[in-house]
């Protein structure tokens, strides 16, 4: 081996650099004493070796970020530095030590001076060398660097919207040097000019910001927070569903190792999110609004309590809901059904529940109409179980119905899609049902209807009868037995008049085949 090659190092046990000691020591404070405290190890044992071999763990951007700076010390100093590599070189000048105390023009100072061009630069410039601190977190969070270009990013951002007040704006801009902050104005107003064409104006820089991480978005947040800068709650926490929609959008092309990685920082945007949205209300966000959020929120883990808050808003605004908004998939495994049933039925409970609105009786209504077209569109899921048809069903109380013609069409659908149902569900499913406030024309659809079971029908015909008998003066009363009242001028049954006695009653219950066939023929003549 040559030796001009002294020194090996290797970089977090994935790379090893061979190099000459002269060269990085000229550079490196930091190198050049783990070389002489390895010398002195070596003289203690034996005569010094040819080669000192450094292990360094946990190095700014790795491998490719010594790469950078062997370099810069084999080019004598030289490298040229720009958005892309400016914030790892700066960490990697830090953890080194390259400062002026060994080198004149040394990369710390370089890396420093291109900094405050850029703190002070393009928005573009601050927001790229925002992304490449992300191949150095750690290091860069921990040197300062990730606070002093969010503050950057956050003078920009309120000096060209209205997303902060006027004192938040001299805040961010009092954290940096005043000196060559007033040459920029101009270029920002170029920028921003160009950018707000298609977007609000509020709004210019959520597209530029939702490339970041989340946890570089999570440190903008804290920084908000931390300094209480009066920012607008709502365009913040607009960013922030934009933000998430957007990584939601790219996450099919995330490897599993990311996102699981990103999970706990997701998951704290989302409930931030949350917050900012129960903060704003009802004014700021419509109904379907809020669907579409709790669709895209529920994808990052969200809390239990936000889940609570937010479905709570929802719920409280149901009426102005429609039947897409309540389509949501239950996502994951299918075995329970297709549709998000369970969170229909949080939602409803949570409308039947708030009793203080003057016109509870209007929208109780139209919740009553909506939930009817809800049920029979999940009726067909060969998933969803007989219990939680009836959940759904059954939310809502008798009032929110003049008819339950709607019901009776879903539980048909069901069954129709249900083949192999017991007759015990069968059954149960018609619970659901007030026969009094089924149309003629329902009842008697229902009485022939051969899956519904013959204690149901003999059920409903004997109370839309009693409730007939309540309305009409017009109708004959004949015990144990079937009849119907004919107009005498025109020949035609006006009236279907019924009452079944007990007795036959409990004899259409059996199995038998003279009772079934008594039904069928009694359908039949329907």
């Amino acid at each position: 081996m040559s030796p001009l090659n002294d020194l090996q190092i290797i970089i977090n046990g994935q790379f090893t650099f061979f190099l000459n000691q002269d060269v990085i020591s000229k550079y490196s404070g930091s190198l050049r004493e783990m070389m002489k405290q390895s010398k002195k190890k070596s003289n203690k044992k034996t005569k010094s070796p040819e080669i000192i071999t450094i292990e360094i763990d946990d190095f700014p951007g790795g491998p490719d970020g010594f790469e950078l700076v062997s370099r810069f010390c084999y080019n004598n100093g030289e490298i040229s530095i720009d958005v892309s590599n400016v914030s790892t070189l700066y960490c990697c000048s830090v953890s080194l030590g390259m400062t002026e105390k060994f080198c004149f023009d040394n990369l710390f100072l370089q890396t420093q001076k291109f900094l405050e061009e850029v703190f002070y630069g393009s928005w573009n410039d601050i927001v790229f060398c925002l992304k490449n601190c992300e191949q150095v977190f750690p290091q860069a969070e921990s040197f300062g660097l990730v606070d002093k270009l969010i503050f950057a990013a956050l003078t920009k951002i309120s000096r060209n919207s209205e997303t902060f007040s006027a004192s938040s704006h001299s805040f961010f801009a009092s954290t940096l040097s005043a000196e060559t902050a007033k040459n920029t104005l101009e270029s920002d107003k170029r920028y921003i000019t160009r950018s707000v064409s298609c977007v609000r104006s509020n709004e210019w820089w959520f597209e530029d910001m939702s490339n970041l991480s989340s946890q570089t978005i999570l440190k903008l947040i804290k920084i908000i927070e931390a300094y209480n800068t009066n920012v607008k709650s709502l365009v913040l926490t607009r960013f922030i569903l934009h933000y998430l929609k957007t990584k939601l959008q790219t996450k099919s092309r995330t490897t599993t190792t990311e996102l699981m990685r990103n999970k706990l920082e997701y998951s704290e945007l989302a409930d931030t999110a949350v917050k900012g949205v129960i903060s704003a209300g009802k004014a700021a966000f419509s109904c379907r609004k809020l669907f579409w959020i709790l669709r895209v929120l529920s994808s990052f883990s969200l809390s239990r309590e936000s889940r609570i808050s937010l479905e709570t808003l929802i719920g409280e605004m149901l009426e102005q809901a429609t039947l897409d908004d309540l389509l949501i998939s239950a996502g994951g495994s299918r075995e329970s059904g297709f549709y998000n049933v369970d969170l229909v039925i949080r939602l409803l409970k949570v409308f039947v529940k708030n009793k203080e609105e003057e016109s509870r009786e209007k929208k109780m209504k139209i919740i009553g109409k909506l939930i009817d077209k809800y049920l029979r569109e999940i009726s067909p899921d060969q998933n969803l179980k007989v219990s939680k048809f009836l959940s759904v069903a059954e939310s809502l109380p008798d009032s929110a119905r003049d008819w339950f013609d709607g019901v009776y069409r879903a539980i048909d659908i069901y069954l129709q899609s249900h083949p192999n149902l017991t007759p015990q569900d069968r059954t149960k499913i018609c619970r659901c049902l007030n026969y009094k406030k089924l149309t003629m024309e329902t009842c008697k659809h229902l009485a022939r209807n051969l899956k519904i079971p013959p204690e149901i029908a003999v059920q409903a015909l004997r109370s839309r009868c009693e409730k007939e008998q309540h309305k009409t003066a017009e109708v004959k009363v004949v015990k144990k037995s079937l009849s119907c009242k004919y107009s005498e001028e025109k020949k035609k049954p006006v009236l279907l008049h019924l009452e079944i006695s007990e007795k036959l009653a409990e004899r259409l219950k059996t199995r038998g085949g003279s009772s079934l066939r008594f039904l069928d023929s009694f359908r039949e003549g329907l």
